[in-house]
């Protein structure tokens, strides 16, 4: 069985798996006994990490995947002692309650009320990680800090982190925090992966400078950097269609490369973001215990200089930070 790797999450002590369970799946197209067993598998194989959203369940049924995962914990067997467990904020939810503060957005009466309903659907008093879902245009970092502080001393939240934020934002986030004494972000997730590389402009050396670690989400593009992708399979989205045309050369030279190494795609595209030191785990989001199992030997595959440099040439990043990406 292959041996899970931990590191550090960013600049703090606490230690997670180089792989994070993304369970964004339990509820809308993963039932729950099915969702148990990936849990249970994931813990079995080391992964310490699960990455979840008070917003995550559906249409109609955001909260639901929380629910799943604190009926999870409720089995016992000090499953929840075990989990370094991560959620979001920002998004609408099906409160009447909030009235006219539901719209997406965050505020200290927002952050204080959906945290509390987080953990009652979690059946737990903390969370390790509490993660803005997206930027706050509005609300002052003097109001959300003051917020994210009270959270922190109540102990119902370990660590703060930000997700879908520009590098300014990070910076801008850090010197509020600085001004207050506050710890401030830990972590940045975002969309990462071989197609979508723009995060090397400024995001990655922001989090790298500022001591946050990054948790890319979607690390194979819905799929399109997959195994099966070019079997075209199933029902496809005229979105997801309209991005398989447009990338079709890039993927077809990215299995032949796959091919002449021996591993499959998604191994590989995983793969490539671990070589990458700024990144703490990639959240995988399995649809079935199988589909896991499949994912974690990606932690005992290195890539060779070779390889990076061939995934370089199909899949060519900005190849340096802002500013020297486009400028002297």
């Amino acid at each position: 069985m292959t041996d899970m790797e931990y590191t550090y999450l960013g600049r703090t002590g606490l230690r997670v798996s180089r792989l994070c369970l993304g369970t964004m799946n339990f509820g809308p197209t993963t039932d729950e006994q099915e969702s148990f067993r990936i849990m249970d598998a994931a813990l079995d194989a080391g992964i310490n990490f699960f990455d979840t959203a008070n917003v995550y369940g559906g249409l109609g049924h955001r909260g639901r995947t929380e629910e799943i995962v604190g009926r999870w914990f409720k089995q016992g067997g000090n499953r929840r002692e075990k989990v370094v467990l991560a959620t979001k904020v920002y998004n609408i939810m099906d409160d009447p309650n909030d009235g006219p503060n539901s719209p997406a957005g965050l505020s200290a009466y927002k952050i204080r009320r959906h945290l509390d309903g987080s953990l009652r659907r979690l059946q737990t008093d903390h969370v390790e990680l509490y993660q803005m879902h997206h930027i706050e245009r509005h609300a002052t970092w003097d109001e959300l800090w003051g917020a994210f502080e009270v959270a922190v001393n109540q102990g119902k939240a370990g660590y703060i982190g930000s997700s879908n934020f520009a590098g300014w934002h990070i910076a801008v986030a850090q010197a509020a925090a600085k001004e207050r004494h506050f710890l401030g972000l830990v972590s940045e997730q975002h969309i990462y992966n071989l197609l979508r590389r723009e995060p090397e402009y400024e995001v990655l050396p922001s989090a790298e400078f500022h001591g946050l670690g990054v948790i890319p989400w979607s690390p194979l593009m819905g799929g399109l950097l997959g195994r099966h992708a070019l079997e075209r399979t199933g029902v496809r989205s005229t979105r997801s269609e309209e991005l398989f045309q447009k990338h079709r050369s890039q993927l077809e030279q990215f299995a032949l490369l796959c091919q002449e190494i021996g591993e499959p795609q998604d191994i590989v595209a995983l793969a490539w973001l671990l070589a990458n030191p700024t990144v703490t785990a990639p959240i995988i989001g399995p649809r079935t215990a199988e589909q896991l199992t499949e994912s974690l030997r990606v932690v005992d595959v290195k890539l060779t200089v070779d390889v990076l440099q061939k995934l370089d040439e199909i899949f060519p990043g900005p190849g340096k930070p802002a500013p020297e990406a486009y400028a002297w």
